[in-house]
């Protein structure tokens, strides 16, 4: 893995057919596993993922079509090895609302990310169940929220703030060989007062 994220900053607008290509489901698993775990073959990737080999080789030419992906190294001559070219893909959300199609497609990535979220937990839990990671880590995992009132120069700063410390953590433990990867979700969804009810009980 990189030791500092590279980030590939989307324009909806200009890279319309890289977000379209990118929504695909197991193009984003492949895309993950390969930030994940590095380097892969097709074949490898289609053990992890349950697809034929021929799928997983056809969607990274996909994703290497729109330089999500490139090739690595080879260890031999008899199939190619995938790279993730960057570690981040990011975009403007306000320039995708603008963007045709921007919204449905902003949705269906937030969508894969709940999936994501949904193995990872899956995996965690067995992980600790195996004894594959060591007991300290069950205090310190899990998942949490809250329900702050924002305005929405500070939600962007704590998305700064979360970042930026996120940075220095993963420098600091770089050479610790007690590190682990972590899956670190965050969310920031703004939710507007619900209505409130008529004298009937209703929503107005």
């Amino acid at each position: 893995m990189l030791s500092e994220p590279t980030r590939r900053v989307l324009d909806p607008e200009r890279d319309g057919a890289a977000f379209k290509a990118l929504t695909h489901p197991l193009r984003i698993e492949l895309l993950g596993l390969l930030r994940q775990h590095g380097p892969a073959t097709a074949s490898e990737l289609a053990a992890r993922t349950g697809e034929s080999s021929a799928s997983t080789s056809y969607h990274l030419r996909v994703l290497a079509k729109y330089a999500f992906v490139a090739e690595a190294d080879h260890r031999d001559s008899r199939e190619r090895r995938w790279k993730a070219v960057h570690s981040v893909t990011s975009w403007s959300n306000e320039a995708m609302h603008r963007a045709p199609g921007g919204r449905a497609a902003l949705s269906e990535l937030r969508r894969r990310q709940l999936e994501h979220l949904e193995r990872s937990l899956a995996r965690h839990e067995d992980d600790l169940v195996r004894g594959r990671l060591d007991s300290a880590w069950q205090e310190p995992s899990g998942l949490s929220d809250s329900l702050p009132r924002l305005t929405p120069e500070s939600l962007a700063e704590l998305w700064e703030t979360l970042a930026a410390k996120t940075a220095e953590l993963t420098a600091r433990d770089a050479d610790d060989p007690r590190a682990e990867q972590v899956v670190v979700f965050t969310a920031g969804l703004p939710l507007a007062p619900e209505p409130a009810p008529d004298a009937e009980g209703n929503a107005s």
